[in-house]
């Protein structure tokens, strides 16, 4: 592969930004192998090679663009040599699964050492920006990075975990791509100087970083052959990814899809609705095994909750009773509670917004006649 093998991997947005990517070098004329998106463990990225490749075994492709699990990143890199590794953020995850962020940003940092060419971090996030200044001399810095506005409009900025570590280390190269502001499902970036407007699948300033990080990563990799032009209009063609701000047509209204993956993805979401939603729905289940950490979640976009449903309805119902939201009803069966919530009038500001947990996310497009499934988990 002429360009190379590019893993994508940090705790939130890795199937945004590797569907922009690919979408920006594509654009350009450039051949991608990728895998589907969520499908970032080994077996998903096998099956996306079993999937695509000839019998032969050889790629034809000028270039693997890799959405990569961050603990399983490591063996991965191994196997797959990676030129370079894009390190969207280190947040605080499924606490079931990593628990504390130490233990994430050692895996990242052994990804990034696997990188035998470029590093491309965010330095709005702290950790991956030690991660950048910890660099081997032999491979390249890319920087992007959140102005400080942009920051201060959010109400939880780009909401990183705790920073793992500190010390007097290299300095960090001039951020190549800047997020100078953000509105609506718009951004304005300065890339290598130059202003730019580009749009977004859906609203937020996490989604405004997913295309900094795309745009500075393809820039990287095309040198001179890299147009702004081309990358906001491939940008600007794109549909959102799989429930991340998706609007389904649920027989015939429209639903918003707000996920929570985990902390930081429910709040930055609930942050970029723009709106209290007149009518909403929360959806969660076992998928979600410790939902404890609500507690800790800014919940003051919401000022009630129509349907509370999934196997952790009860949990949620308390969590909003805590904070004062009032809750239309319980209804722990996911079926019925989508027909109660289909049934309610509609709002006249936009769509109805179900907040849901990945799994339920999942089987509510199914219910609505989505068949395009995720590639993995």
């Amino acid at each position: 592969m002429a360009l190379g093998v590019v893993f994508v991997t940090g705790s939130n947005g890795k199937s945004t930004t590797t569907n922009m990517l690919v979408a920006v070098l594509r654009a350009h004329g450039v051949r991608v192998f990728t895998n589907p998106s969520g499908a970032n463990l080994p077996q998903g990225i096998a099956s996306a090679l079993l999937a695509t490749v000839p019998l032969d075994g050889r790629v034809r492709d000028d270039l693997a663009v890799l959405e990569v699990d961050e603990a399983y990143g490591v063996g991965l890199a191994d196997r797959l040599a990676p030129t370079d590794v894009l390190l969207l953020n280190l947040q605080i995850d499924q606490l079931n699964r990593f628990h504390e962020p130490d233990r994430v940003y050692r895996m990242l940092e052994q990804i990034a050492t696997r990188a035998r060419r470029r590093l491309i971090v965010n330095a709005a996030d702290p950790n991956t920006a030690d991660l950048g200044r910890g660099a081997r001399a032999d491979q390249k810095v890319v920087v992007f990075d959140v102005a400080p506005a942009a920051l201060a409009a959010s109400p939880h900025g780009v909401a990183p975990a705790p920073r793992v570590t500190s010390g007097a280390r290299a300095t960090l190269p001039q951020a190549d791509v800047v997020v100078d502001s953000t509105a609506g499902s718009a951004a304005e970036l300065t890339i290598n100087g130059e202003r730019a407007s580009v749009a977004l699948p859906s609203r937020g300033l996490h989604y405004a970083v997913d295309a900094a990080g795309a745009i500075a990563t393809a820039r990287s990799l095309l040198g001179d052959r890299f147009s702004i032009t081309t990358a906001s209009t491939a940008l600007g063609a794109l549909e959102t990814v799989y429930g991340r701000g998706e609007i389904l047509d649920a027989k015939g209204q429209p639903i918003e899809l707000v996920m929570m993956k985990n902390p930081p993805s429910l709040q930055l979401n609930l942050d970029s609705l723009g709106r209290v939603p007149q009518c909403v729905m929360i959806a969660v289940d076992e998928g979600t095994p410790d939902p404890s950490w609500i507690y800790d979640t800014d919940l003051s976009m919401l000022d009630h909750v129509d349907v509370v449903t999934g196997t952790k309805a009860h949990q949620w119902a308390t969590r909003l009773a805590y904070a004062g939201i009032p809750v239309g009803a319980v209804i722990e069966d996911f079926r019925s509670a989508v027909d109660a919530f289909l049934a309610l009038d509609p709002p006249d500001d936009g769509p109805k917004v179900g907040i849901v947990n990945y799994e339920l996310m999942m089987e509510l497009r199914l219910m609505m006649g989505y068949l395009d499934l995720e590639g993995g988990s």
